[in-house]
């Protein structure tokens, strides 16, 4: 006789939040490609601090069998996006589980459940815990690590949705290019024809010195940039600035650039050193003797050999000028400098033609999907 499942619901409170976290160290002991989150840093997104409390709901459930948690997952409600996608949803995130259908059904059903008593029409993600988090499905790509807040799941996971009845809602892709092999000399004589030719443009690398009276200007763009976009939610000044003090310390100038007119921010691109490649040994904890191999990323003495270019948007009217060529161009020229030689471009919407083609230019193919899943509840 199978061994009875319970479902547990766990409060968003420090002990119970490291019992939901600590479910995938079960899931990933044996897997040479997880790398796992520094928990004191993830535990934050779970706490009242994190603006989004302002605005949307979660619940917390862990799945056990003779014992031991042998799945979670969560469900959360954004308001936010509900009324800026007209939408009526739950999102289900933080999903991980053992390979074993009854388990997984349990932890849906749960969620399924707590959609239904929200009023909502469908369950959609995984979103950890938003689309302006890390979300989607690792669908394909599965040989190599996780780059910087990109999600990881083992290949069964697919398998596992799919026999919930979720179907796809949009796929997301990842771009890799070698920068050693990247046109940088053709492409910075591109760059210098776009600033020629628009001289009201100027195009500046964001510094840690300036970054917060910058963060106005940053939010401007994002929020009117992506407006158009699939799934697309503004993010508040809080969560802009709650995201900006996790990310501040990890910060490498020159990487991330702001272009502006002088009457306006028009563009911005987001880029940061591959830090997975020197956490991964940590196994998330700062407590350990192998901090030691981090503390030179940490400070900027050593630079990762990977970068992750995680956000590069224009507004609309000034499209096509290329003004992402320029920040493209400029970024991963100080990328070379610094001594690397891998950049990932993600996540790009696989109908978002027009920068799948800029980044096709950069040498760059898809070689990672992550896929969004709804059903009707």
């Amino acid at each position: 006789m199978d061994a009875e499942i319970r479902i547990v619901p766990l409060p968003r409170t420090a002990k119970p939040v490291l019992r939901f976290l600590k479910v995938a160290y079960r899931i990933y002991r044996d897997d040479p490609y997880w790398v796992a989150p520094l928990l004191d840093d993830l535990r934050k997104v779970f706490t009242d601090a994190n603006p989004l409390f302002e605005h949307a709901e979660m619940a917390l459930w862990v799945a056990t069998r003779d014992g031991e948690d042998v799945g979670r997952i969560a469900a959360i409600l954004d308001r936010h996006h509900n009324q800026t996608q007209k939408d009526n949803a739950v999102f289900f995130g933080f999903f991980e589980c053992i390979n074993d259908p009854a388990v997984s059904r349990r932890l849906f059903d749960t969620v399924y459940a707590w959609a239904r008593q929200q009023g909502a029409r469908r369950v959609l993600g995984p979103m950890n815990p938003t689309s302006n988090d890390e979300c989607g499905l690792l669908v394909d790509g599965f040989d190599s690590s996780p780059v910087f807040m990109m999600t990881y799941n083992p290949r069964y996971y697919v398998d596992l949705v799919a026999a919930e009845g979720f179907r796809k809602t949009k796929d997301l892709l990842a771009y890799y290019m070698d920068i050693t092999k990247c046109p940088l000399d053709r492409l910075a004589r591109i760059a210098e024809k776009t600033r020629k030719r628009h001289p009201e443009l100027t195009f500046r690398p964001l510094r840690k010195a300036t970054l917060k009276s910058d963060l106005a200007k940053v939010k401007e763009v994002y929020n009117a940039a992506w407006q158009a976009n699939w799934g697309f939610v503004p993010m508040t000044d809080a969560e802009i600035d709650f995201m900006a003090d996790r990310l501040k310390p990890l910060f490498v100038e020159g990487l991330t650039w702001l272009a502006e007119t002088p009457s306006e921010p028009v563009g911005f691109q987001l880029a940061l050193p591959d830090y997975n490649l020197p956490l991964k040994p940590l196994k998330g904890r700062l407590l350990t003797p192998k901090l030691l191999g981090f503390l030179p990323f940490f400070f900027g003495w050593k630079v990762p050999r990977g970068v992750r270019c995680i956000t590069l948007g224009v507004k609309e009217r000034y499209r096509n000028r290329g003004i992402e060529a320029v920040m493209l161009t400029e970024g991963f020229s100080t990328a070379v400098k610094l001594g690397c030689k891998d950049v990932e471009g993600s996540w790009i919407l696989e109908d978002n033609t027009m920068m799948c083609r800029v980044l096709t230019a950069f040498g760059g193919y898809v070689y990672k999907t992550y896929r969004l899943y709804d059903r009707e509840v």
